[in-house]
């Protein structure tokens, strides 16, 4: 990727997140982390750095291209949350057991400058995400 597409591709997520900024039904965390519900779950308390949490989630890109899947593979991830990227982690802090959002990390808050796997440097992460335990 030369210095001119890494610039547009940080460019075009700007413009992405300020497009998705501008949605009625988006709320915005600490970072420019931002969220839409889809479903509200019941439990009482959120999770913190410490905590382990299961969860279902699908991590795609601007492009819809999908990076990772737990639905896919069956089977929910338990993590904890301090090891997670900052952006999930903002986006868990701020979740009660049985919640299903939808998530949208900037790069910043995300993998940054550099990429990850298949997921380019200056991207934008789109979360689902099903809480669907903290201990």
């Amino acid at each position: 990727m030369t210095m001119g597409s890494k610039e547009d591709y940080k460019q075009s997520n700007e413009v992405f997140m300020a497009f998705i900024a501008d949605q009625d039904d988006v709320k915005t965390l600490e970072g420019g982390v931002m969220y839409r519900v889809l479903n509200e779950g019941n439990g009482c308390c959120t999770a913190n750095p410490r905590s382990v949490v299961s969860c279902h989630y699908r991590g795609s890109l601007i492009s819809g291209e999908v990076f990772d899947d737990s639905w896919e593979r069956g089977c929910p991830e338990a993590f904890r949350v301090s090891d997670l990227i900052e952006g999930f982690q903002t986006a868990l802090c701020h979740m009660h057991k049985g919640d299903h959002l939808e998530v949208y990390i900037p790069w910043d808050k995300g993998y940054g400058k550099r990429a990850a796997g298949s997921i380019p440097a200056y991207s934008t992460l789109i979360f689902e995400i099903e809480l669907i335990q903290i201990s």
